[in-house]
């Protein structure tokens, strides 16, 4: 396959990229970018649900090993995890990040040479973990980093709680879309997420996503250069609705979408505490037979690629 120039280059040349970030950076005066609306002023310092200002926090960078073999290769994920989060999901297992901040505070331009310092190392992307709060910071930061050389492509790796005026901020300039389809059903959102409405916005998100850059393309050494990849975590009991789920990908994204069905579910944070809605369930690790049977149900709905 023809080696692909990353997206945003083009962009960049145009001058649509900084139109763009600025656009983005206006909306950090009453913020909208997320599903929760809050309106705060966080380029005066006012924070919303998310807790997050108007710079950047990182937790880490580096590259990283455990995603999807598409995006690791051999050289890995140039992966920057943020802090905070828009959600609230009672068994994270990074909670110290997403709910407790961990973190520092850094500068738009910090952020570009974190990703030129990734490019260098080899990674065959830039994966932004749980960007969607940090957005207008991310396009800003592209900025910098593509007039100093940037060119590998871009992951927005979020939980699907997304808002898809904000992601159409994004056509033209990510490549690669890696969004969560947690839950088939708002209710279980809300309990187990604290996520409103959670399908409402999840769907037409990812239906978005999909407009954007397509189903999964990799390079000749497998290697994704474009297109969405969707995970999908499955919890105990079936909590996930995971049937709905994979319902919706086949019939309403595309029959050939990428899908990650997820194994790795153990009690973590508010579930192993014991404190968590339906403890009863998310205190255990989740079955074997759980996990071939949301498979199966992928399989049912049509879909092929992934698991």
């Amino acid at each position: 396959m023809k080696e692909r120039e990353a997206s945003y280059l083009s962009f960049l040349r145009s001058g649509e990229l900084a139109r763009r970030a600025d656009a983005a950076w206006a909306l950090l005066s009453a913020c909208t970018l997320c599903p929760r609306q809050c309106r705060v002023d966080r380029l005066h310092g006012e924070r919303g649900y998310c807790r997050s200002g108007a710079a950047p926090k990182v937790s880490s960078f580096g590259p990283h090993y455990g995603e999807e073999p598409e995006l690791v290769g051999r050289h890995g994920s140039g992966t920057i995890f943020f802090s905070n989060c828009t959600m609230c999901c009672e068994f994270c297992q990074n909670y110290s990040i997403s709910q407790e901040g961990a973190g520092q505070e850094v500068s738009c331009d910090d952020l570009a040479m974190m990703m030129l310092a990734l490019q260098r190392q080899g990674c065959h992307n830039i994966n932004f973990v749980t960007p969607t709060h940090y957005l207008p910071q991310i396009l800003r930061a592209l900025v910098t980093a593509a007039e100093r050389g940037l060119s590998i492509p871009l992951v927005y790796n979020t939980g699907g709680y997304d808002c898809v005026e904000s992601l159409r901020l994004l056509d033209g300039v990510f490549d690669i879309y890696m969004p969560d389809a947690k839950y088939g059903d708002d209710e279980t959102a809300r309990r187990l997420s604290h996520a409103p409405h959670y399908t409402r916005y999840m769907k037409p998100a990812l239906i978005e996503m999909q407009r954007q850059v397509g189903d999964l393309v990799v390079d000749d050494e497998g290697i994704a250069v474009r297109g969405l990849i969707i995970r999908h975590l499955v919890l105990p009991d079936g909590l996930a609705r995971s049937r709905e789920v994979f319902r919706f990908i086949a019939e309403e994204v595309s029959q050939d979408a990428y899908v990650n069905v997820m194994a790795q579910y153990r009690p973590m944070w508010h579930a192993a505490a014991g404190t968590a809605p339906c403890q009863e369930s998310l205190g255990r690790p989740l079955r074997v037979e759980e996990y071939e049977e949301a498979v199966a149900e992928a399989q049912r709905a049509g879909l092929y690629r992934g698991f």
